[in-house]
């Protein structure tokens, strides 16, 4: 990019928020007195026990009903996320794939669903064993908020736990209220929602359904969700409460464009990747899951907390792995075709003993409680083509983007059992201090039933414990400043799709020589109100990690996985949130990160030296990787900026978004290329009415208001040397929205 050009573009995003900022201070300079005072939210994720966030010795945001619904789509997290220091979330705008979250840079390698970081739904997992995890059961429209945790304490939720994400459902409402929403924007997106909710004796519940659908911003992209979401609280007595919880997600044939190449990218950011169309590449998936939460008053300081769930998920992948490496010829004989089957069941336990009260005269809580979570999937793989009618797409006549010949099948087995402690002590008026351990152990097994000549047995079984402690303290500087500080250890280990193949082509089995990574954590910071108004949080941290899960080769549809010896990841994080008089307010989130290894290590050289693969054992198809080097998929820095303004007597609301992000590095080597950095804005406005027991509401929504063309999302280290997942240009949203409330 011409750097003249990209310093004016840059100056000219700049210069446009700055201006709207110095509105918004014109029409505040006379304001003497802000008409609401500015609270920290009560969190439960970090201590298991309802606390402001304001006094935890922590990093954790929340992003409220208003900031997920208010002229959003209700689709995506990742609508609302970019207000959280520390977290990215990008939109891949491939609707075969689930979205890939970052919490400090940890789960920037996953190429598809969420790694790394822990999931929670309600309290139950939506992570499973082995540290995978998805978003999309996630149920936007009756979210009462969601919680970010960074940093040590979230170690405390057990494997894969580099920070953790927690949705919870709103209660039902006093009276019998039905809601229901329409939203139409561009690339024939259509979304209806309906809601219902209520209230009794004894009860209260939520039910919501809703259906998307959208053609997508590239070629290869169509996509229909449609998911069913229920919270049901049953008040069995003064001392006992029962909630039920239950979700329904079916994705039929959501197309899968995959990344494009740099030359793609420059010459149609919009087409599809190499082969997309030619296998049609998609996914099928379904998910059902059902959880019950019972909570018991024992005596005026104890309770107990029983949660258990079960579920199910099906997924079938149609890939784009060439005929060749899905025939059983030579060298290719260990492949697991083009179309990936899976049908999981999944279920597990968490219960725990929760004490408030006091010792030594101060305040006291401690928590003791273990988790058990099992996964069990039927894995099968097939040939992505096939004799038969359709469209020819090899030799002797193959249709391709059919289901073919076994080419896999295998069960894969996992459980994972926790125990755990955590307690905090106010030691006196201004220290507090807070700690906690935990014991995981997690087990892998893999019975192959796919035995063929060249194709080895597979099967193999191996375990993994950890014990993670972590320790904070707050000191209460006064009333409205608090300074804290915490340290832990936390550990990853690798998914089973990360285990299945031995990077040596030779050797069958899983691959056991991968270990789990393991990091130590530090963090320091201080909360802040400044006024009535302004909270403001910033926190410090570094994380140091050995034996970091990297990609080591891919050969024939097959990716495998290493250790490399060590990396670092420190930054800052800061957020200030104001509200001032007339409802306007004002949104900053700023992350600044330094994710590198800090030892050299061998990586395989992209584009392969032999054309299709990286073999494991030869030294001309690797590349050292010094020390210092970033860690791919990761951003030096993120800003987030928002102004808003509502005007109560007629029920306008408006604001405008940017979002600034740094380049990033799509693989280990920096001349493999990078994702440009970007400076984007989004404005939203709407309107609501109140009618008697009518409530409707109206936003229309501009994203990416410049026509900034960007990379929303990078698949790293991808051996093809398609990193590349271009995100929309300018396009638009028109929500309609009405409430009736049967009093």
């Amino acid at each position: 990019m011409d750097m003249q050009v990209f310093k004016l573009n840059k100056i000219k995003s700049m210069l446009a928020f700055t201006g709207l900022l110095s509105v918004a201070g014109s029409a505040l300079a006379d304001v003497t007195e802000a008409n609401s005072v500015l609270i920290a939210p009560v969190v439960v994720t970090g201590t298991r026990i309802e606390q402001n966030s304001f006094d935890l010795p922590m990093s954790i945001d929340v992003t409220g009903a208003e900031e997920i619904q208010e002229g959003q789509l209700k689709v995506n997290l990742s609508e609302s996320s970019s207000r959280v220091p520390g977290v990215v979330i990008n939109n891949r705008n491939n609707p075969a794939q689930d979205l890939a979250i970052q919490i400090r840079g940890f789960g920037a390698r996953s190429a598809f669903g969420v790694r790394g970081v822990r999931l929670y739904a309600d309290g139950i997992p939506m992570t499973m064993p082995d540290g995978q995890g998805q978003t999309g059961t996630f149920n936007l429209d009756t979210a009462e908020r969601v919680e970010y945790l960074r940093g040590p304490f979230s170690a405390l939720y057990g494997n894969s736990s580099g920070g953790v994400v927690q949705i919870f459902t709103k209660d039902g409402e006093a009276d019998p209220t039905l809601t229901g929403g329409v939203t139409f924007g561009s690339y024939n997106t259509d979304r209806e929602s309906l809601t219902f909710s209520d209230s009794g004796e004894g009860f209260d519940y939520v039910i919501n359904a809703n259906t998307y659908s959208s053609d997508g911003y590239r070629a290869q992209s169509t996509t229909r969700r449609d998911t069913v979401h229920a919270k049901i609280n049953f008040k069995l007595s003064e001392d006992t409460k029962l909630s039920l919880v239950a979700t329904g997600l079916d994705q039929p044939n959501n197309l899968d464009p995959q990344g494009l190449d740099a030359t793609q990218l420059q010459t149609n950011r919009r087409q599809a990747g190499t082969n997309s169309e030619t296998f049609n590449t998609r996914v099928t998936r379904s998910h059902e899951q059902i959880g019950a939460i019972l909570e018991h008053k024992l005596s005026e300081n104890d309770a107990l907390r029983v949660m258990t769930y079960y579920g199910q998920r099906d997924n079938e992948q149609y890939q784009s792995v060439s005929i060749a490496a899905q025939t059983t010829s030579p060298g290719f004989e260990r492949n697991g075709g083009g179309v990936a089957v899976i049908d999981r069941s999944f279920g597990g336990v968490d219960a725990r003993w929760i004490h408030q009260g006091e010792l030594a005269s101060k305040p006291f809580n401690l928590t003791l409680g273990f988790n058990y979570d099992e996964m069990s999937d039927e894995r099968t793989g097939y040939e992505n083509f096939t004799s038969g009618s359709g469209t020819t797409c090899g030799a002797s006549g193959r249709i391709c983007g059919v289901k073919g010949s076994l080419r896999r099948d295998e069960t894969n087995d996992l459980n994972n059992f926790d125990q755990y402690a955590q307690a905090s002590w106010d030691v006196y008026s201004k220290l507090s201090l807070s700690g906690g351990l935990r014991h995981s152990r997690v087990a892998f097994k893999m019975k192959d039933r796919y035995i063929a000549t060249g194709n080895g047995d597979d099967s193999g079984s191996v375990t993994f414990t950890e014990t993670t402690p972590v320790i904070g303290a707050v000191f209460k500087y006064n009333d409205k400043i608090n300074f804290f500080a915490n340290a832990g250890q936390s550990f990853e280990t690798p998914t089973f799709v990360e285990m299945a193949y031995n990077p040596d082509y030779n050797i069958s089995g899983l691959n056991l020589a991968l270990k789990p990574a393991k990091s130590n954590q530090y963090e320091m910071g201080a909360k802040a109100f400044i006024g009535d108004n302004t909270l403001v949080n910033v926190s410090l941290f570094k994380i140091d990690t050995t034996d970091e899960i990297v990609v080591a080769t891919s050969q024939g549809g097959r990716t495998t996985y290493r250790n490399v010896p060590s990396s670092e990841r420190k930054g800052l994080e800061f957020s200030m949130d104001s509200q001032f008089a007339n409802d306007v307010r004002l949104y900053l989130a700023y992350t600044l990160l330094d994710a590198k290894f800090t030892e050299a290590f061998s990586a395989c050289i992209t584009p392969f030296p032999n054309g299709s693969s990286c073999r494991y054992g030869t030294a001309g198809d690797f590349e050292t990787i010094a020390a210092g080097s970033k860690i791919p998929g990761t951003y030096r820095y993120n800003l987030y900026g928002e102004v808003s303004w509502k005007h109560q007597v007629t029920g306008f609301n408006t604001a405008l978004e940017m979002r600034k992000t740094s380049e990033s590095n799509v693989s280990f080597n920096v001349a493999d290329g990078q994702a440009e950095n970007y400076t984007v804005f989004n404005w939203r406005g709407g309107f609501k009415q109140n009618l008697n027991n009518w409530n409707f509401s109206e936003f229309v929504r501009v994203e990416n208001v410049f026509d900034k063309n960007y990379v929303g999302s990078i698949r790293v280290a991808d051996g093809n040397q398609r990193f590349y997942e271009p995100a929309p240009g300018r396009n638009w949203l028109l929500g309609l929205n009405a409430s009736y409330s049967f009093k």
